[in-house]
């Protein structure tokens, strides 16, 4: 009798060793992959924000720039002529050459966010590489006196779970986009239009360029700024539209 006893016992004891390791390691993945999570996550990856809150007719008019100097400015006047206020997405390595045009850009009352340093795909670099690229970046707009940049979209919008992951941990907010008529390419004032009119809805992030190459831009926004108004949209910038509820995320893979 003693001895059935202790085989119990000792397995028993086995029992709850094992328990105790799972518990352990199941807590450790939770807590390393909360790490990860991004402020707009609702689920067990990171996401990236493409889209505002689709009961409110609040949408966000973004712009990347690259490079080039003789696009801002008369798009600029567009924004400022119909009253619209944007966010736009400046390269660490621009804005070092172009330093008059980017105080233009927030004299102008529009946002500023980052495209990074170097115009070259995360999916290309590793981590280390990533975080320098980023720091190289924050350094530069520290410089200009921006000290606050919080929101950064990635070199063409290249990610992946591990990349997203890695930017998040440094501080920043993720912005992808659910229109983008390709404006850079130049398929026509028309195409630009119809495109950015015909499927804009409440919450949209719209992406269009001010480098030198988007030459149909500031002719687009002649008809897309007061033709979105009419339609009942206003216009806000990428913070603020982070700061309403029910915002859309997208789960990088």
């Amino acid at each position: 009798m003693t001895f059935f006893y202790t085989i119990k016992f000792s397995r028993l004891k086995k029992y709850v060793i094992v328990v105790s390791i799972f518990l352990l390691a199941l807590v450790f993945i939770i807590l390393k992959g909360n790490q990860n999570l991004m402020v707009f996550s609702t689920g067990d990856q990171p996401r990236a924000l493409s889209k505002g809150n689709t009961d409110s007719n609040n949408i966000s008019l973004t712009f990347n720039i690259t490079w080039g100097d003789t696009i801002l400015e008369p798009i600029l006047d567009q924004l400022k002529k119909h009253g619209v206020t944007a966010t736009f997405f400046l390269l660490g390595e621009w804005a070092e050459h172009h330093p008059h045009l980017v105080e233009l850009i927030d004299q102008e009352g529009h946002e500023i966010g980052m495209l990074g340093y170097r115009y070259k795909s995360y999916l290309e670099l590793d981590n280390p590489n990533i975080i320098n690229d980023l720091n190289k970046a924050k350094d530069i707009f520290n410089k200009l006196g921006f000290t606050d940049i919080k929101i950064l979209r990635t070199p063409s919008g290249h990610l992946n779970e591990d990349v997203l992951s890695t930017v998040v941990n440094q501080g920043y907010d993720v912005i992808q986009w659910d229109i983008n008529p390709n404006d850079w390419e130049t398929p026509g004032v028309e195409q630009i239009v119809d495109h950015v009119m015909s499927t804009t809805d409440n919450g949209s992030i719209i992406l269009l360029h001010a480098s030198d190459s988007a030459t149909q831009t500031k002719e687009a926004l002649e008809i897309i700024l007061p033709g979105l108004k009419e339609k009942g949209f206003e216009f806000t910038t990428i913070s603020k539209l982070i700061s309403q509820a029910d915002t859309k995320t997208e789960a990088i893979e």
